[in-house]
């Protein structure tokens, strides 16, 4: 219902809107800024005792609507990073900053289901563009103790597959 009422109060598109793991559900939409933001703050103030959290990301990175769509046309090349985060939030927010922060391409955000809500971003790129932008991503968002992990694989076997 919260969704419906972003959607109605809000010229804003649809981007997703799922069950995350019992308990969780989230909704994403873009448009313009202040669009977005009234439709957020309507579909939080909607069931707020319920809500967890809500954000607003303005000016987002372009590679982060194909990589939460897995759209991207990205293959693995170079390095590979990954950013674990306790909720999916954070990993659209890590996704943006590793994203702006150096010549990394974005593969996926992952909002895992059924795991508590967690999150994954997988970028790739040569090794000192990943972890730039995977340091840049932890501290952006250290203080918030949101990042569970952040790994490197520098030169992954061409048959993984996550």
């Amino acid at each position: 219902m919260a969704t419906d009422v972003m959607l109605k109060q809000g010229n804003v598109e649809l981007l997703q809107a799922t069950v995350l793991c019992p308990g969780k559900f989230i909704a994403l939409v873009s448009g313009d800024v202040g669009a977005v933001r009234e439709s957020v703050e309507n579909g939080y103030d909607f069931d707020a005792p319920f809500a967890i959290s809500k954000f607003i990301l303005p000016n987002a990175h372009p590679s982060i609507l194909p990589a939460l769509t897995a759209t991207t046309t990205t293959e693995v090349k170079g390095s590979l990073g990954l950013i674990e985060t306790v909720d999916a939030a954070s990993a659209v927010i890590a996704g943006d900053v590793a994203a702006k922060a150096a010549p990394i391409h974005l593969i996926e955000i992952r909002l895992a289901r059924g795991m508590g809500g967690k999150a994954f971003v997988f970028l790739c790129g040569e090794l000192p563009a990943v972890e730039m932008a995977l340091n840049t991503a932890s501290h952006h968002l250290a203080g918030e103790g949101v990042i569970i992990a952040t790994s490197v694989i520098s030169s992954p076997h061409p048959r993984l597959k996550f």
